[in-house]
């Protein structure tokens, strides 16, 4: 990869081998939203640059737009070309000229949901969550449901309230009914959580009734973000019975403003853990290219680390999940939403919800400033960051995602 013109902070997650996507505002033009490419701290404004390097009427398009939705449906081969010419305007001496103008500090950009979700889904792939849940709710049985090691669990969210970093997070109320409880209250969660989770955007759709194989993985998925689930787990653990997540996961789902492109990720790759039950053929990875991702995750509450979760541990991989997505012939469209479920890893310092880190809050969290948790409390603030590792022993940073809670209303 060709050095770039640009200059960059020492060890900067955003370095010529990332180019993430976002969309972006200005003070200046705050009704604007524009497609924004992430390099050192600037925001290249992609689609002002396209026009001033003279680029094709193909790639000026998709670039200057105010979403990134364009640019999504156009397909893998689009992206591909795309890349190759940010790559091209950022790294040719040339062309410095032209493009060094349509650079903006990200300190004066406005980062916006960098795409429309369309549909949104959330699986349960980490076996560490799943088990650890298993024991805290079902003691002295079986941890793991007996399909879990079959297929990818999931369920149906909702795309409306994905949100973006930053946004903040109104306390959800709902029924809620303790087991010593006669009957169901209602009001505030006094269980609200988080999930550090990562997802996956799709952009180009497939056609209702074809199903998409695991090889077909990287034709579809545009590129990964950091993501948030909250939960309420009170109102979730009255209502779940017996069709799953309702209210208490439906508030707000939270995403990291940079889309880090699917090709940035070759160096991530890793083969998957171990399976010691052998997956049906249309789940079957074990002959195909790995699709686990070597993220190295952090969460802070309140600016202090709670937790490491390993991305690498997930049982399983994001193409095993749109395959099983789409094996009954479920369409999907540009912006389709889909989150590995909470990462979890083996160790108390690697769990990804509070839930396991405070086991549903029997082991409370003690913070460095005196304070505790069992769970989320008015005012606090959660941020999800990641990197991974790029070409030639560089980091790829993914931003974060960001969320500070309000009092119900």
């Amino acid at each position: 990869m060709p050095s770039t013109w640009v200059p960059l902070p020492t060890d900067s997650g955003y370095g010529i081998d990332n180019l993430p996507y976002g969309v972006f505002t200005t003070d200046h033009e705050p009704h604007r939203p524009r497609v924004g490419v992430a390099i050192g701290d600037f925001v290249l404004d992609a689609g002002a640059a396209a026009h001033a390097v003279g680029a094709s009427a193909e790639v000026s398009a998709v670039l200057d737009a105010p979403s990134l939705t364009a640019l999504m449906a156009a397909g893998r081969a689009t992206w591909r070309g795309v890349r190759a010419a940010i790559t091209t305007w950022l790294t040719d001496p040339s062309l410095r000229a032209s493009v060094e103008p349509h650079l903006i500090s990200r300190r004066d950009v406005v980062l916006r949901l960098p795409f429309e979700p369309a549909d949104y889904v959330d699986f349960y792939a980490s076996e560490h969550h799943a088990s650890n849940l298993g024991r805290i709710f079902r003691p002295g049985t079986e941890p793991l449901s007996p399909n879990w090691k079959h297929l990818p669990i999931g369920y149906h969210g909702r795309a409306g309230t994905v949100v973006v970093s930053h946004t903040p997070i109104v306390r959800p109320s709902g029924q809620r009914k303790a087991p010593t409880d006669a009957v169901p209250s209602f009001g505030p969660t006094r269980r609200l959580d988080i999930e550090a989770e990562v997802g996956f955007v799709v952009g180009a759709g497939s056609e209702l009734g074809t199903p998409v194989g695991l090889g077909d993985f990287a034709d579809h998925v545009f590129g990964v973000c950091l993501l948030n689930d909250w939960s309420a787990r009170d109102i979730q653990a009255w209502e779940y019975v017996p069709l799953g997540p309702f209210l208490g996961k439906s508030f707000a789902t939270s995403v990291s403003p940079w889309i880090v492109p699917l090709e940035a990720l070759d160096a991530a790759r890793v083969a998957p853990p171990a399976r010691d039950v052998e997956p049906l053929p249309y789940l079957d990875d074990r002959a195909a290219e790995p699709w686990g991702l070597d993220l190295s995750m952090e969460v802070r509450l309140n600016g202090h680390v709670i937790s490491r979760p390993p991305f690498a541990s997930m049982y399983w991989t994001a193409a095993q999940q749109l395959a099983h997505m789409t094996v009954n012939g479920a369409s999907l469209r540009p912006g389709d939403l889909f989150a590995s479920g909470t990462v979890s890893g083996p160790e108390v310092g690697e769990r990804g919800a509070l839930i396991e880190i405070t086991w549903n809050g029997e082991n409370p969290l003690k913070l460095p400033d005196g304070s505790s948790r069992t769970y989320l409390e008015d005012g606090d603030e959660v941020t999800i960051t990641a990197t991974a590792p790029g070409p030639n022993g560089t980091r790829l940073g993914f931003g974060e995602v960001s969320g500070r809670i309000l009092a119900a209303r």
